[in-house]
């Protein structure tokens, strides 16, 4: 009986284990606060060119947006928002660039097909999600997490971005950043 306890303990022991090295990979860590560096990565946007974070820092307040898949009900709704309202995001001298699990390929469709006025990174390999630590609804799909950056600094963020009001929670935030300095 002895020996059965034993061999039950063991085998929950390398279930947690198992659990507690996977999870990591699909929560992609804890998302980067407020006041963290923001990652310094190279990344491929729709068009199959690369662009340099650090470069795009430096031009001004960036809004770096997670949302799950292209072509989806909230992902299009909340990519149509930050659209309609790209006037007075420019105006702030927000750069945007949404960021999915997408290939270019599907990025630079998405792209034509909502006449988005923004870059979209196809993170195809997750390297900026796990960067900036958004979670995932599944190994192959973020979760809507947006993240202000100004400065190379995070200076907002949103872990549970809302669709509808994408754009207008990003320049409260910038407004209430620039208030403060």
């Amino acid at each position: 009986m002895g020996c059965m306890k034993c061999c039950f303990a063991l085998q929950a022991l390398t279930i947690a284990l198992a659990w507690s090295l996977t999870t990591p990979l699909l929560a992609g860590g804890a998302p980067l606060p407020v006041g963290a560096d923001a990652p310094r990565l190279t990344v491929t946007i729709e068009s199959g060119e690369t662009v340099d974070l650090g470069e795009l820092y430096a031009r001004g307040p960036a809004l770096i947006y997670f949302y799950p898949r292209s072509f989806t009900g909230g992902c299009t709704a909340q990519a149509c928002n930050i659209r309609d309202n790209f006037d007075s995001i420019r105006a702030a001298g927000i750069t945007v660039l949404g960021v999915s699990r997408d290939t270019v390929a599907t990025q630079a469709r998405f792209r034509e097909a909502e006449s988005l006025p923004f870059s979209l990174v196809a993170d195809e390999d997750g390297s900026l999600g796990k960067a900036f630590g958004v979670e995932q609804h599944t190994e192959s799909a973020y979760r809507r997490q947006s993240f202000l950056v100004a400065n190379g600094k995070v200076v907002w963020r949103d872990l549970a971005a809302q669709p509808g009001s994408q754009s207008a929670d990003a320049l409260t935030a910038l407004a209430a950043q620039q208030a403060e300095n």
